[in-house]
């Protein structure tokens, strides 16, 4: 499991591991039932405070992304497609969002969007 710390972007330390980690275990990196770092060797790992990694594994206990076994670790949770595709969804808003912001600078119309993404699809 790879985490990458700026210190410089303003976003809080707990939230780009948090971030990190469900992307991992989003796009499938992280399978399911893959046990993780304990809080303390990934705190050690990054050079970071213990409270914050925790703070960042509580977080992704509370969205169902991993669960803790009392003494043995926390691990990766089973996927729930619903919140997978839910988070996929938000992801394709936001991105659509921007396109229309683009396009709008650029005079385009919902017919040229709505032709660029049957040539995208052709394509595929």
């Amino acid at each position: 499991m790879l985490i990458f710390i700026n210190n410089k972007n303003g976003v809080p330390i707990y939230d780009q591991i948090y971030s990190q980690i469900k992307a991992q275990i989003i796009n499938g990196t992280l399978e399911e039932d893959a046990p993780l770092p304990s809080i303390r060797n990934l705190a050690k790992d990054l050079h970071i405070s213990v409270i914050t990694t925790k703070r960042a594994y509580e977080e992704l206990e509370r969205n169902g992304l991993i669960y803790t076994a009392p003494g043995k670790g926390s691990f990766v949770a089973v996927k729930n497609t619903e919140l997978l595709r839910e988070e996929n969804l938000r992801q394709i808003e936001a991105h659509l969002d921007e396109v229309m912001k683009l396009s709008a600078f650029c005079n385009l119309t919902k017919k040229d969007i709505i032709s660029m993404l049957d040539i995208l699809f052709e394509e595929e």
